[in-house]
């Protein structure tokens, strides 16, 4: 007898630059190919990826990036309604959403329905420091990951310390847990050229990619160059405090030594021809950006945020007050600029670290293949 056709919703705010994005991006035409039908559901407009030709886009919301935090909150429920007739009517057998909203709905839309689906949301930050603030949007979302997470049928994490944390802070059944690391191109990737004559050789050169929000933290960046009158910081990437930063650097004087680049989809070129990958992230889940700077040899100095950086570098032993040394880079104490500081002053003073950095990410890197992580992805979301 012949299985049940399965049809998959993948739901995600948008296709705007971002690892989450990236991932989807990835995931989509990969489905496509196992021969699955798959709709991709969207609350916002913006495509920076391509989207198969194969998968509709059903738009749940049209909302803007501007929409206040208060309206999202309040329209939770209604667009719950919304993806349970949509989750009917399209008799959809399994949704994968990521992000956090997208599976707040995701979970909420069983209040409507009893349309029998697979829930699987995914996790992609460290639950209790991107929701462990004290103002109120912080606790709202303390409140709604620990009263919906642990209803999904499997909550999917791009790192184990996100997924442990899930499990000792969020009531989730480790058996409902799942850690599967972020998936990358690595060939293709590494047929892109570095560009050329774009970094000036009289300085060093640092790039840095992230969305220009809070939790990147960019403006502790722009404080711990600011003695290093050799070094060059490129931030790729674009969010709301784009016009703080700007004001920091003019504040600082530091026009001719950070430059905003806005969001670039083709960052690999620049990754190749820069000197370092500096990262000064508050938390993350499993940061895409590290990866492709490994991809590329480019050695790394980062704080050791929580999760991934230490996973991803193999950190042996963690220090809250000193740098810390791995055969990839620098990792530091987070938000410490004393600390970045000296990483900072290490490696302009050893260039040779750095180049004994290039073989092993080249080598580590080939832990995080595309392939075999979108067949994980696959075999999880069909099972």
């Amino acid at each position: 007898m012949n299985q049940p056709q399965k049809k998959i919703a993948i739901f995600i705010n948008s296709l705007a630059g971002g690892g989450a994005e990236r991932v989807t991006s990835y995931l989509l035409p990969y489905l496509v190919n196992k021969g699955h039908a798959v709709v991709l559901v969207l609350t916002e407009e913006e495509l920076a990826y391509p989207v198969p030709k194969e998968v509709p886009i059903h738009y749940l919301d049209r909302s803007g990036k501007n929409e206040s935090g208060v309206a999202k909150l309040l329209k939770l429920p209604w667009l719950a309604y919304r993806y349970a007739q949509f989750l009917r009517n399209e008799n959809i057998t399994h949704s994968f959403s990521l992000l956090t909203r997208p599976c707040y709905i995701n979970i909420m839309a069983r209040w409507f329905t009893s349309h029998p689906y697979k829930l699987m949301v995914s996790e992609r930050n460290f639950p209790s420091m991107q929701y462990g603030g004290d103002h109120l949007q912080a606790r709202i979302n303390y409140f709604l990951v620990k009263r919906l997470y642990p209803k999904a049928d499997l909550v999917v994490s791009n790192a184990k310390a996100s997924a442990q944390d899930l499990v000792d802070n969020f009531g989730v059944a480790k058996e409902r847990t799942r850690t599967i690391y972020n998936p990358i191109d690595i060939d293709k990737i590494q047929q892109m050229e570095a560009i050329q004559d774009f970094f000036d050789p009289n300085y060093v050169n640092a790039v840095s990619i992230g969305r220009l929000v809070p939790e990147k933290n960019h403006t502790f960046l722009l404080d711990a160059v600011l003695p290093f009158n050799h070094l060059r910081l490129y931030i790729f990437g674009e969010g709301e405090l784009r016009k703080s930063l700007e004001e920091k650097i003019q504040g600082l004087g530091l026009e001719n030594r950070i430059f905003l680049m806005g969001f670039e989809s083709n960052p690999f070129q620049y990754l190749k021809a820069a000197d370092f990958f500096l990262f000064g992230s508050l938390n993350e889940g499993f940061p895409n950006v590290l990866m492709e700077a490994m991809c590329c040899g480019l050695p790394i100095v980062s704080t050791n945020c929580k999760s991934g950086p230490d996973e991803m570098m193999e950190l042996k032993e963690a220090k809250t007050d000193d740098i810390m040394f791995t055969d990839y880079g620098i990792l530091t104490p987070v938000n410490d600029v004393a600390c970045m500081q000296k990483a900072l002053e290490y490696v302009l003073e050893h260039p040779e670290f750095l180049q004994a950095c290039k073989p092993n990410l080249l080598q580590r890197i080939q832990d995080f293949r595309r392939e075999p992580i979108l067949e994980a992805y696959h075999q999880l979301i069909t099972s």
